[in-house]
């Protein structure tokens, strides 16, 4: 760390190589929403205010919390140099004074790439008995940010780099959930345009009431992918025969018409993606599973064979699609790893025997697999959205305790979860489901995580970018 003699500030400096041209590098940042995909899942921060610009003048209102105390952080750009740099400093929040220059640079190599540079020059509160107490938690954190912050940018910038497509119009269902707000993001700082299916008419012109009227499904001509992840949550009340049915008919109905109005257009996308789900395997135990293999014929089974079924209107009218069959999703901000943060840092252990197998992927892979197939024409049918090593129950609460420094002692007894969620324990958290994924790795997909310990490491804030010497 070093200090002025003058002001007591200290500088951090980040740096990293990206892949693509110093003008794309610039515009990912430039883009809406960039600022919501660099947040740190693991920070307590809520974007209350945004212009989506980085022009002069413009200011950025976060709610985020410091020592459990809940302030605002109330950030204006002071300088903007398309495509060099954009600076910001803090007008009000929790440190003292923050001056932040995002710089980009050419790369020295022939590769075509570019570098960001973060340098932030920043005092903590309370002069001196600050920097005591403070300063060393206050490094960390922002390592820890940018750790992050850098990570994604450039994954993000690989994958638009690995699948060179002209700018697309895509229309995503379920734009507000956890995988498809992400989806939404990364398409739009790729340079995308996004169109969000709704349910009703809003004031969004971009938006499409998909199941409203014919005029609104009419908007869907000249669309060129539409990605439909909606569907009534599995996991949200104990499984009642009517909690059931919504399950089935928010999926397989809603499907078959959304298919049925893609089907009758012009202008037809040239790809749909829809979800499903590795439950189609059902309890399978040992057994590895590929794409190939055979469905079950359980709840969740019959469901998603239902599901993928629903599309055939839109593969009879030549609309190529995709049945992404998502196995558990992980990431801090929902889900099943969200669900189980608590129980682990009080030391919670595995589910039943633990000996039951997961198949998991990274959110960040998630998106990264749902635009690879986008993007990839010999991607077709139902595909596997899962990280190539599965886990066993006990070895996943394991490893979330280690990276989270806490022994996972205390299993939850199968016979308590069966109490507690009835049906839905045997089929969410019970099952064994060893999948591949097979057309994933086959079609070329770099994914990013394929290690749980180094994913956990990743997006619970375990990972340093230390700040280098200029």
């Amino acid at each position: 760390m070093t200090k002025s003699n003058h002001d007591q500030c200290s500088d951090y400096i980040a740096q990293t190589n990206l892949p693509t041209p110093i003008e794309e590098s610039f515009a990912y940042h430039d883009r809406p929403g960039a600022l919501q995909r660099l947040v740190p899942p693991w920070e307590s921060v809520e974007l209350e205010h945004s212009d989506n610009s980085l022009a002069v003048g413009s200011r950025v209102v976060m709610k985020t919390k410091v020592m459990g105390v809940p302030l605002r952080w109330v950030a204006e750009h002071t300088e903007y140099d398309p495509p060099n740099l954009f600076a910001d400093t803090q007008v009000s929040g929790p440190f003292a004074s923050w001056d932040h220059r995002h710089e980009f640079f050419k790369s020295d190599s022939d590769a075509g790439g570019s570098q960001l540079r973060d340098h932030i020059r920043y005092r903590l509160p309370m002069g001196q008995l600050g920097r005591i107490f403070g300063s060393g938690k206050a490094r960390k954190t922002i390592e820890a940010m940018f750790a992050y912050r850098h990570r994604i940018t450039r994954d993000d910038l690989q994958l638009s780099t690995d699948h060179p497509i002209e700018a697309m119009r895509v229309a995503v269902s379920g734009s507000s959930g956890m995988v498809g707000s992400s989806m939404s993001s990364l398409l739009t700082l790729l340079g995308h345009r996004v169109h969000p299916i709704v349910r009703s008419p809003d004031q969004d012109e971009s938006s499409i009431a998909a199941w409203s009227s014919p005029e609104e499904a009419a908007k869907f001509d000249g669309v060129d992918a539409v990605i439909h992840l909606a569907g009534k949550s599995i996991a949200s009340a104990r499984w009642t025969d009517q909690i059931k049915s919504e399950i089935r008919d928010s999926r397989v109905i809603k499907t078959r018409q959304l298919c049925e109005s893609l089907a009758s257009l012009d202008n037809k996308p040239k790809v749909l993606i829809c979800a499903s789900a590795t439950g189609i395997y059902g309890d399978r135990g040992e057994e590895v599973l590929n794409e190939d293999s055979a469905p079950h014929d359980d709840f969740l089974a019959e469901v998603a064979k239902e599901w993928e079924a629903a599309c055939q209107p839109a593969i009879e009218a030549g609309i190529r699609v995709v049945n992404a069959r998502f196995g558990i999703i992980l990431s801090p901000s929902g889900g099943a790893l969200q669900k189980t943060l608590t129980p682990a840092k009080l030391m919670g252990g595995a589910l039943g025997n633990g000996k039951q197998w997961w198949s998991w992927m990274a959110l960040d892979d998630v998106v990264g697999a749902l635009y690879h197939a986008m993007a990839t024409e010999s991607v077709s049918g139902p595909v596997n959205f899962v990280a190539p090593a599965s886990v066993r129950n006990r070895d996943f609460a394991k490893t979330l305790g280690r990276v989270l420094g806490r022994p996972a002692l205390f299993p939850a007894p199968a016979f308590a979860l069966r109490l507690a969620l009835g049906e839905m324990a045997d089929d969410l958290l019970l099952s064994s489901t060893r999948v591949e994924p097979a057309k994933l790795i086959q079609s070329g997909y770099q994914f990013r995580f394929t290690d749980l310990e180094s994913f956990f490491q990743y997006s619970l804030g375990r990972n340093r970018l230390k700040s280098v010497q200029l």
